[in-house]
């Protein structure tokens, strides 16, 4: 049976899903974090490194970790580009914490840096972790970016990355690139019924309807 551990690294969160010994590890977060995460992979067998999206607060250990871990990097290919710029898909928010978070967001994204990676395994709607001994399956969330994606854990759990928040409170992304598709995905989210909500940002809840129908 599966398990999900969060490891809080400030306000963003990677997570290690494992069962028995063997284990794969969602997003880096930020670089000040690496030893923190590198120590809690340590109990397991990691055997793939899975990135929600590009941004940077999510794959900033991206290189570190896949090296010190030995395991290779998955993601989505539609988020290529954010390896190279990460500004290179446009960001919007509407609400006034939105707003807030959207300024931070851009300065950081545009100035920070993180080592560059090259993702070997490329993950699409619909694919399953199996090859690496977990039950978990892919799940397409564009919105936030255009290579979003979550993992549907067991049935159990969904890790969402950015696809949703709970920054402040629980909602739908406050930023993203295209909002009717982020709101899509939301939706089909709210629809998949019972699950704990593993998020990018704050702590875990239960699933809910997050769009209004």
């Amino acid at each position: 049976m599966e398990n999900v551990q969060r490891i809080k690294c400030g306000n963003g969160n990677c997570y290690i899903v494992s069962n028995g010994e063997n284990a794969v590890l969602v997003d880096t977060c930020r670089e000040k974090y690496r030893d923190r995460i590198l120590n809690a992979c340590k109990p397991y067998n990691i055997r793939l490194l899975i990135l929600t999206h590009g941004h940077l607060d999510h794959v900033q250990n991206a290189a570190f970790l896949a090296k010190e871990l030995n395991v290779p990097i998955a993601m989505s290919k539609a988020d290529l580009e954010l390896i190279d710029n990460n500004i290179a898909q446009s960001l919007e928010a509407e609400s006034f914490m939105g707003k807030i978070v959207l300024a931070v967001s851009i300065k950081s994204l545009s100035t920070e840096k993180f080592t560059k990676f090259t993702p070997t395994v490329f993950l699409n709607e619909g694919d399953t972790l199996e090859p690496y001994g977990i039950n978990a399956k892919v799940l397409a969330v564009p919105g936030h970016t255009d290579g979003s994606i979550a993992l549907d854990v067991g049935g159990k759990f969904l890790i969402v990355g950015d696809a949703l928040m709970n920054m402040f409170y629980p909602t739908v992304s406050m930023l993203y690139h295209d909002k009717e598709v982020m709101l899509k995905s939301a939706e089909r989210i709210g629809d998949l019924g019972e699950r704990a909500i593993y998020f990018g940002h704050g702590k875990p809840l239960s699933n809910r309807a997050w769009v209004k129908k």
